[in-house]
């Protein structure tokens, strides 16, 4: 793939087989994700969510900051629980911006169960081909990286704590801290992993039509981060990006591009 630049800093991707779009195969829910309103959010790890006339306290997914991006009054699309014991009958897994035209996946926990499903239907081939033998959770270095397919690790990330469009505007919280702790130590292992001749790759998962990653202008703040991300692409680390759907009936494989130009063509200014 071959990534152009045009019009000022605007990167324009010209495809080359690795820009796929939407597939057929798509990963079915068990059963059927219902709607519902978000009424609030009272802590990281529920959400007030009223569903016909009933109000339901559900599971929140994501314990972090979504984006600046006030809940309340948003539809929302909810998977119900069979587990009898669970203190919540539903988890929140999407939201709508736009009342219900279309949804953005919030369960950053569901993603490798998504991704999986669409390497072993070869969706994925562009990034590791063989999707077949696909291994979990392999111990590299001092992380577990999500995946190891034939001789491919893959470790994928689903930011939420801001969105690509918000990136400049949103402020970094304390309690991301530990987040970027452990994406630098993934990325310097997956940069290891190459020694043993071996290949790596990072996805950047976004369960909606995301615009382009968009690169962070550097600071002194994410300086270790550039450093961590610069180290991975000399040793040959790729990068992803990876968009999804999602519906009440599944989730759908959008497109995924190799993103790796976009971090090498501004290398030069970190």
């Amino acid at each position: 793939m071959e990534c152009l630049e045009n019009e000022g800093a605007k990167m324009i991707f010209r495809a080359g087989g690795l820009y796929v779009e939407r597939y057929q195969e798509m990963y079915r829910f068990e059963l059927p994700l219902e709607r519902g309103r978000i009424v609030g959010r009272p802590n990281r790890f529920i959400m007030q969510v009223k569903k016909g006339d009933e109000l339901f306290t559900c599971h929140c997914p994501s314990t972090g900051k979504i984006g600046n991006i006030s809940l309340e009054g948003l539809p929302c699309l909810l998977s119900p629980s069979t587990d009898a014991t669970r203190k919540t009958a539903y988890t929140v897994e999407a939201i709508s911006l736009d009342d219900a035209e279309s949804w953005m996946g919030i369960n950053q926990n569901a993603v490798n169960r998504y991704v999986e499903h669409f390497f072993r239907s070869g969706a994925l081939d562009g990034i590791a081909a063989n999707g077949h033998k696909i291994l979990r959770e392999q111990r590299v270095g001092h992380s577990k990286l999500d995946f190891k397919i034939e001789d491919t690790y893959v470790e994928v990330k689903t930011p939420l704590m801001y969105m690509p469009w918000l990136l400049d505007g949103v402020p970094l919280q304390e309690r991301a801290a530990s987040y970027f702790e452990r994406f630098i130590r993934h990325v310097m292992d997956l940069s290891d992993a190459l020694k043993a001749h071996e290949s790596a790759a990072m996805l950047t998962c976004f369960i909606y039509d995301a615009p382009i990653f968009q690169i962070p202008k550097p600071t002194e703040k994410n300086k270790v981060i550039r450093d961590a991300i610069r180290h991975a692409i000399v040793s040959g680390v790729k990068m992803w990006q990876l968009n999804m759907s999602i519906d009440p009936g599944g989730v759908g494989l959008i497109k995924y591009f190799d993103i790796t130009c976009l971090f090498t063509n501004t290398m030069s200014s970190w």
